[in-house]
Formats: C-alpha cells, structure tokens, sequence
C-alpha cells in the first residue's frame, strides 16, 4: 500500500482531554476519531489493527472447539426479567425510548449476551448426547457507561468476543474452563501483551470462580495485587493476605478509658488527640440493610443495620462484606445494602457520625462484622458511642464479643502494600491494570433462572452447568500501546501492527531511489508482508516523525547515500538502531521477521 494512497490523518496535536498514552496516540497516528462520549470511529490505520486482533482471537477460539455464531445487539427486556438482572446492571442496561406501548421501551441494547445464549441453549440443548458446546462470537456491546474515559479503555460502544460453554456436570465446566484459559494465554502472548492472570470477581455476570487478564499500566482504573514471588495474584476487590497471628488476649489489658476528644470524628484526628497509631484504632462503619426475610411460605420484609468492624489503617472492601452478609443471612433476600444514612448512624450509636464505636452494639445490629485483623487486635482505641468521645483500651472479645450467635470473624478489608501473600507469605505489591478478558464460572445461574434444562443420562432433567468467557478487542489494542510506546509514538508488536513493514524512500524524485523502494515494497507483498510504502514527497524529518509515530515495527530506509554503495537501511522501531545491507539482505530479514511473528 502506498501512503499517498491511503488514508493516514496524522497531526501533532494532543487531545485537550487525553491523560492516558494509548488515547493521545491513537488520535495522534489517525487510527480513531472521537464522534459522541464514548464512541469513536475506527479510521483506516486503527481499524486494520482492530481486525488483526480480531483475527487472533478468531483462530485460537476455533482451534480451542469454540463455534462462532451471531446474537442480536436489540434484546427484548423480558429476558434480562428473567434473570433479575434488570436491577442488577442499573444504568449500564440501555433501554430506547418511546411513546407508551411501542415496542421501544420494552427493548435493551446488549452490554452482555448471557440471557440470549441461554435462550439459545434451552431451545436446542436438551440432551446430554448434544454436550459439551462452546458458543462464541465478535459483537458490538452497548453499555450506559457515565463517564467515559481514555480513549477506547472506557466507552459506551465496544467490540468484545463472548463464549459461552455448556457442560453436563461441574469437571465438565472445569474442563471448559481450563480450555478457555489456556486459549487466551495464547490470545494474549501472539497480541504481545505482558498480560498477568489474576483472580477475580464475578460482579453482575455472577458465578463462583473467575480470572481476569489484566496487563500493567498505570492507565489502567483496576489495582492489582502481587505477590514478590509470583505465586499469588488477584484483583483488589478480591485480594487476600495471609491471616494475622491469634490475639493475646485481654491479660493485662487496663479496662476501657474514655476521653473527651472535640470535633475530632476522622481517624488521624482521633489518633492525634490519643496519641495512637491508626493500626490501633477500630473504625465502625454502619449500614442500612433492608432485606426480605423467607420463612417457609411466608416472607416478611425488614430494616436493620450491619456494622463492621476494621483497623484504622484499613479500607472495608464491600463486595468481601457483601459476600459475608449474605452468607450471614441464608434465608434472606437482600433488597438493599449501603452505607448507612447520617440519621441513620444517630439513631443506632446515639452519637454524630465520627464516633461509633464496637462496645454495646451486638444487642442493637442485625449482624456484626469483624475483620480478623480486628478480632486479633490488643488494646485498642475506637468511638464511644457518645459524641465528643472516644474510648482507649477496647479489647476484642471482653468488651465485644468475637463468638456470638450475630457476630462473623471475617476477611473484610482490602489488601495493603507489604501484606503477606495467602500462598507463601511474601510481600505483596500493589499495582495499576487494565482488564482485556474475564473468564468465569457460571454454574446454574442462568440456567435455573431461565429453566434451561437437558435429559441427562438417567432421562432426567437436569440444569446446564454453565461458562462465560469474554475479551474487550478495543482494550487489546489500547493495551498494546500502553505496554509498547516511547516519546515519539507507538511501538507495535508485528502480530497486530496495522503494517508489518515500512519502506521509506527518501527521495521520490530520485529514480533510482523510487525504483528500488517500489521494488522491495512490491516484493514484500509478494512474500505476504503487509507493507506500507511512503512515497510522499515529504522531508525526510517528517517522514521519519510520522513513521515513529504510527509505529510499523520493520522498516526499510531507502536514500541516495546509502544507495551509492549498494546498501538501504533496516532498523526496528522498538530499538532504532539502523543496519546498512543490501537491498536484498534487507528484504530477507523482514520477511523472516515477520513470518516469525505470526
């Protein structure tokens, strides 16, 4: 392809609101054009890549027993009724809109395409001899995202690759899973990602064990946690460390002290006034929970509070809470969950919010939560449930119990940098990520929510055991760019660069120089080399700018100096070194280059 031919609107100019690299350099190399919030135009040089990806996912899912199909982006609400997920994904479902009794309120555009497989599945999948199946496709993905952000990492409109397996028993899912696994470890070395997998949180695609594959940027909006050997990685949200030594006891513990402390509700202010490290301090946060109780036929529904327990210096990770409440309270359905309200906090502590404190509050909540860092704790400080007031020498299991009938010792709190790992104790790091795949276990989930059933071998029906495996192709490409960019543009792994080579003429005015540049373009072709020629009649500065920025990785220089005695110059872009050979040295060294990359 010649680049006076092409359509490659490169400019110098950096978007006013871009923070992130892969965004700056994607608008600057003329790969995207921003449209709406969250919408972008792939332009031709952006677009190439984008099907290259696409490409690669392709040929490792067929490889790995997938079967392509295709689901509708307009899915009708009724389905997503089924599963109770309406309320589930809140704003993120786009519902259209439409005068009463049109057929456009009653319609979503798809975020996700659980419901539609298992629509599928139950129509067709009703006998064991018709599994294992794994069902995928490459979809346009609609989300009601509020803020989008950095470029294609946060968008409203997204291309993603969903696969859906459905399996007889749970070591048939285990199976499906590992394959799914092993395939976008694959997926994710040939797009020449440093990916690291991780374990993760199903959030509202449910299930019971998931990972992400996240790669390492500092643009990323997820935290990671790693362990300094390798052995242990998982998202914040579900990050564990390794459980603290048991407490000593109250021996020697002087009874509670409680101290006049003014104004002072935040813990570096409490801290300072007792003269106490924040990892001596207990914070008690309170919250409104209302659920529906099942008792048999009868349901009744309740308020109450659930206050948990954490070390100053600790952060209460809520999907862990979440998780502890409702193993907490099997027989209730859970219609609300969050932060306690001001007045609410008052009415439980009879205190202004900054001074609650554990002593006295089992016989007024519905459950206490204690982190196991708190419930190991020894002489600590906390509120007094009084305002102005807080309290020193609060033991754990004398002045609050730790084993009670309405009391949980739990993992609650998010991980911190230096916790010890669960696996082997080393240090753990905390570190920024973006998420390019999530592969989950979904069990019966929808399967039982929406009654999709099989005859099992004994001709009885059963639910499907099912699998969900999904990979943002956009963040692929922005990923790639995080991971592989300098000051002067983008650096492309030759498995999804937009051209595998780039020959430059320096002077197009010369003959000889065009002749020979046309040739090793046209012979790069041949080999199938996907090269892209420069042939403007440009400085050879702003050829070599426009060059780093778009980021080809092989390149052939061809110029009158070099050509005097014989020679062109071959560098890579992630290096910069120039090599001066033949023309025909050169020649075989991207075609070998290339082909290895593939």
């Amino acid at each position: 392809m010649r680049w006076t031919r092409f359509f490659i609107p490169t400019t110098k100019e950096t978007p006013k609101d871009a923070t992130a690299a892969s965004h700056v350099l994607m608008v600057r190399a003329g790969m995207i054009r921003q449209l709406a919030a969250g919408a972008y135009s792939y332009l031709p040089l952006g677009y190439r890549t984008l099907r290259k990806v696409e490409a690669i996912v392709r040929d490792e899912m067929d490889a790995a027993g997938a079967i392509e199909l295709h689901m509708p982006v307009l899915q009708p609400l009724s389905i997503w009724e089924e599963t109770g997920r309406v309320e589930a994904m809140g704003d993120v479902l786009l519902r259209l809109g439409g005068p009463e009794g049109d057929w456009r309120p009653n319609t979503v555009l798809g975020p996700t395409h659980e419901e539609v497989i298992t629509e599928i599945a139950r129509a067709y999948l009703n006998s064991y001899k018709r599994l294992p199946v794994n069902l995928y496709q490459i979809q346009t993905k609609f989300r009601g995202e509020a803020r989008p952000k950095s470029g294609v990492l946060r968008t409203r409109e997204f291309l993603m690759k969903d696969a859906y397996s459905f399996d007889i028993d749970k070591p048939g899912l285990d199976a499906s899973y590992q394959k799914m696994y092993d395939a976008y470890c694959r997926i994710f070395s040939r797009c020449g990602l440093p990916y690291v997998a991780v374990e993760a949180e199903s959030g509202p695609i449910g299930g019971d064990a998931s990972h992400e594959f996240m790669v390492m940027t500092d643009a990323g909006e997820d935290m990671v946690a790693i362990s300094q050997s390798g052995a242990y990685a998982a998202n914040l949200e579900r990050a564990s460390s390794q459980a603290p030594a048991a407490g000593q006891g109250a021996v020697g513990v002087p009874e509670m002290e409680e101290v006049h402390t003014p104004g002072a509700g935040r813990v570096e202010d409490v801290c300072n006034v007792l003269g106490i490290e924040p990892s001596r301090m207990i914070k008690t946060l309170v919250y409104d929970v209302h659920a529906l109780r099942r008792d048999g036929k009868k349901e009744t529904e309740w308020t109450g509070w659930i206050v948990a327990l954490v070390r100053g210096d600790h952060e209460v990770n809520e999907f862990k809470l979440a998780k502890v409440v409702k193993a907490a309270l099997p027989n209730e359905l859970i219609l609300k969950f969050e932060m306690a309200t001001p007045q609410s906090i008052e009415k439980l502590t009879d205190a202004k919010v900054g001074f609650a404190g554990p002593q006295g509050m089992i016989d007024r909540v519905d459950k206490l939560v204690i982190d196991r860092d708190v419930a190991a704790m020894r002489d600590a400080g906390s509120g007094a449930n009084k305002t102005d007031y807080h309290v020193l020498h609060v033991q754990p299991g004398r002045d609050f119990p730790v084993s009670h009938e309405k009391a949980v010792v739990a993992d609650i709190r998010n991980v911190v940098e230096g916790d010890a790992s669960p696996v082997d104790g080393s240090p753990m790091r905390l570190a920024k990520a973006i998420e390019v795949g999530h592969v989950f276990k979904l069990g019966t989930k929808y399967s039982d929510a929406m009654q999709a059933t099989f005859l099992n071998r004994d001709g009885k029906p059963a639910p499907l055991i099912m699998g969900c495996y999904g990979i943002g192709l956009n963040r692929i490409v922005a990923a790639a760019i995080e991971s592989h960019h300098d000051e002067n543009g983008i650096m492309w792994p030759v498995s999804i660069a937009p051209f595998e080579a780039l020959v430059i003429s320096l002077d197009p005015k010369d003959a000889e120089v065009s002749a020979v540049a046309a040739k090793l373009h046209d012979e790069l072709e041949a080999a199938g080399v996907d090269t892209l020629y420069d042939d403007r009649d440009e400085r050879a500065g702003f050829k070599f700018k426009d060059a780093d920025l778009i980021g080809v990785p092989l390149r052939i220089t061809v110029g009158r100096k070099a050509l005097d005695e014989g020679k062109v110059e071959f560098s890579v872009r992630s290096d910069g070194v120039n090599h001066r050979m033949t023309p025909a040295e050169a020649l075989a060294q991207v075609i070998r280059q290339a082909h290895g990359a593939r």
